[in-house]
């Protein structure tokens, strides 16, 4: 099956050997984002919030680009190096997402790219 790659200037673009999303029939597949202003490269200011919030955003972004939204993530990831912020994700995921919820994992980890306290990835289904 055909892999199409998934591109925007809306979100960061890739810092390594990767695409910010590949498609592959109906499924999409997001890298992982962490909270990168797409302008300038640099993580966001504003604490742990902004930097949950910078990173929903990124992967709206990537969504949009592939024709669809947040709506149509099935599987999110959350790699956090401080499990604590856990509540806070939900608090903040709850703006992005409604019900029925996608499956998700959230993961301690010990550290994430420049520093970033925060990463996501996911997965979404377009014209199911």
């Amino acid at each position: 099956m055909a892999r199409e790659v998934i591109s925007t200037p809306e979100a960061p673009q890739a810092i390594g050997t990767y695409s910010q999303a590949v498609r592959v029939g109906d499924t999409v597949y997001l890298s992982g984002q962490i909270p990168l202003d797409p302008r300038t490269m640099a993580l966001v200011d504003g604490g742990m919030e902004a930097q949950i919030t910078r990173v929903f955003d990124n992967l709206q972004a990537v969504a949009r680009a592939a024709g669809g939204s947040l709506a149509d993530v099935v599987k999110l990831n959350i790699f956090l190096t401080d499990l604590a912020h856990f509540a806070l994700v939900n608090e903040v995921m709850a703006r992005y997402f409604q019900e029925p919820y996608p499956a998700r994992a959230a993961i301690g980890v010990a550290s994430l790219p420049k520093g970033a306290a925060v990463e996501m990835d996911a997965v979404l289904v377009t014209g199911a």
